[in-house]
């Protein structure tokens, strides 16, 4: 009697998804996002349950072995016992040549786990700059995103972040949950390599067009809740649409997949940093990135976009 064995499947990496620059440096489309890590259940919350510290080093590792080269992180964060900054200090210091680490300034958390008041002088922001340098074990941060709430200028506190950046403390700057205005108002005072705002199937007109804008201007466009979609920050977890759930069933995958897959075809400039504390959630987000749709499943997802958007 013989025994047949299956040959061990090779996991997919970064790499499939192909490349685009963040200012000088090329990353892989398919980052990470440390928002998750820190907790079970939802992030950015006071009593969350923390995460397991080996479970949550692990994620990180095995994302840098798949060819993530580019993490999203940020000082707030955090859960009581863990921080996302001092989790990817401990898994992966000393930072390899071509990891793009990316954090983000602005929002700011107490102690105690509550939101305070956003930063908006300079010497709050250069506090929180600090911050992240400490809790990253870095003497410079790889790229800065400046995260923004309401519509107003955004003048003094870009240019405070550019100063830094003159100083050295700061390589590249970016830009958070912003409107084309800002964009615009940003780029006249230093460069900006990319735009994060929230963006997945059923995203508004509106982000449609900041997604549009920065793809002309050559400016990476990157994602957040690609996958949670309106679950924010509780996660995924509302019905899925049927045209998403159609194209996960006929191809075998998840819905997760898809989603990311799609957020991905949207241009070859958007680059996607989906979160997860769980390592065969990671391989399945990396795995996303090699996933081509066709004409045909584009037309149906694109149709389950518009419908969402319109009755959000």
């Amino acid at each position: 009697m013989t025994s047949e064995t299956t040959a061990p499947t090779t996991p997919v990496t970064a790499a499939a998804s192909g490349t685009w620059t963040l200012g000088d440096r090329a990353v892989h489309r398919i980052g990470f996002g440390t928002m998750r890590l820190p907790q079970t259940g939802p992030a950015l919350v006071p009593h969350a349950v923390p995460r397991d510290r080996e479970q949550a080093l692990r994620v990180l590792r095995r994302a840098v072995e798949l060819g993530v080269n580019h993490i999203d992180t940020a000082a707030f964060y955090f859960s009581p016992l863990r921080s996302a900054n001092e989790l990817v200090n401990r898994a992966l210091a000393p930072y390899s040549d071509d990891l793009v680490i990316a954090t983000k300034v602005g929002p700011g958390r107490g102690i105690d786990g509550h939101w305070v008041e956003h930063a908006r002088t300079p010497e709050r922001l250069r506090a929180q700059v600090e911050q992240n340098l400490r809790q990253l074990g870095r003497d410079h941060l790889d790229l800065v995103n400046l995260r923004i709430l309401g519509t107003d200028s955004v003048a003094e506190r870009f240019g405070a972040l550019a100063e830094l950046r003159q100083a050295g403390l700061i390589r590249r700057l970016g830009l958070s949950n912003v409107h084309p205005h800002q964009l615009a108002e940003a780029r006249s005072i230093a460069p900006v390599v990319c735009v994060q705002n929230p963006y997945g199937i059923g995203a508004s007109a509106a982000q449609d067009e900041v997604l549009r804008l920065c793809g002309e201007l050559g400016i990476a466009f990157v994602p957040f809740y690609a996958i949670a979609g309106a679950g924010r920050e509780d996660g995924a977890g509302l019905a899925e649409p049927d045209q998403v759930r159609a194209v996960a069933e006929a191809r075998g995958v998840s819905t997760a997949q898809v989603r990311l897959a799609w957020t991905l075809h949207r241009g070859p400039h958007v680059l996607a940093i989906p979160g997860t504390g769980d390592v065969a959630h990671l391989e399945d987000n990396i795995a996303a990135g090699a996933l081509r749709l066709s004409a045909e499943e584009l037309a149906l997802l694109d149709q389950a976009h518009t419908t969402a958007a319109r009755t959000s």
